[in-house]
């Protein structure tokens, strides 16, 4: 199943795209999509039911996939390809580091460059969507905590992440920063997490062209992981990291302004286009 969320920020509606491209309106049946609505359970109840029985939803806003996310986690350097361009050597193990769950926004909804920025780059990633609480899960159970997968836009400003000190954290997580969806893929429709293209433009020009092949730590591995330090809970996203081609690896360095459109997409999970904007 594809899920979604329609509507005006805040105002959003579940729903579900069908095979004919056609989204139906899921609020009768779930308070929205996320909590218990994408448990096991609760995907089972909407796969349960015929999509051609609930009412079509206009075409609108398209909103966060997932609702009350809890924890947004990113997992750095993560690809094997990324790490050699800008000159990082892969990690013994995963580099953990939170986005701020304020940063979310919809697939196409402007993304805006923070005051002071000078080096605002762009990552297309794989987003994990967890189902049921995960705590001490074994890599071989682990894809069990997982409700479903989407294109996730890591969006970060280089000089705040790595120029001032401290940790990743504040160069990643500025209003705006987390766009995710269109859809929350559920994983029985992704035969591998780990064989999915991906790639990313700006103002038409293609800047990465990678696959979830070349991640150092694949998903299982990472739910696995991070469950042994923390509880993973029905709504926490895992960004999962970016191929090569950001800004920061460009000579010379690339980086974006104000009036610049980014679109990305990956395989089967649909595809994100936002314009950034100066913050006011």
């Amino acid at each position: 199943m594809k899920l979604l969320r329609v509507g005006q920020a805040g105002k959003e509606k579940p729903a579900l795209l069908d095979s004919d491209g056609k989204i139906r309106d899921l609020s009768a049946h779930v308070a929205d999509i996320g909590g218990e609505a994408i448990s096991p359970a609760g995907l089972a109840k909407i796969a349960a039911l015929d999509p051609k029985s609930l009412p079509e939803l206009a075409e609108g806003r398209i909103g966060a996939c997932v609702a009350g996310t809890g924890k947004f986690i990113c997992i750095g350097l993560n690809f094997s390809d990324h790490a050699a361009e800008t000159g990082a050597t892969v990690p013994p193990e995963p580099i953990i580091f939170m986005k701020a769950s304020s940063a979310i926004v919809g697939p196409n909804d402007n993304v805006l460059i923070p005051r002071g920025s000078e080096k605002t780059d762009w990552e297309v990633e794989l987003g994990v969507v967890i189902g049921k609480k995960a705590k001490y899960v074994s890599e071989a159970d682990a894809l069990d905590y997982v409700a479903g997968y989407c294109v996730s836009h890591d969006v970060s400003e280089r000089a705040f992440q790595t120029e001032r000190s401290g940790q990743w954290t504040k160069g990643k997580s500025c209003d705006t920063f987390g766009p995710i969806g269109p859809w929350l893929v559920t994983k029985d429709e992704v035969a591998d997490p780990q064989n999915l293209g991906m790639w990313l433009k700006v103002n038409g020009k293609t800047m990465q062209n990678g696959s979830t092949k070349t991640m150092v730590y694949g998903v299982a591995y990472l739910v696995s992981y991070l469950s042994q330090f923390m509880s993973l809970h029905p709504g926490d996203v895992i960004s999962t990291g970016t191929p090569p081609g950001v800004g920061m690896g460009m000579k010379p360095p690339q980086y974006l302004k104000p009036g610049d459109v980014v679109e990305l997409g990956m395989e089967g999970l649909g595809t994100q286009r936002q314009t950034f904007l100066a913050d006011a």
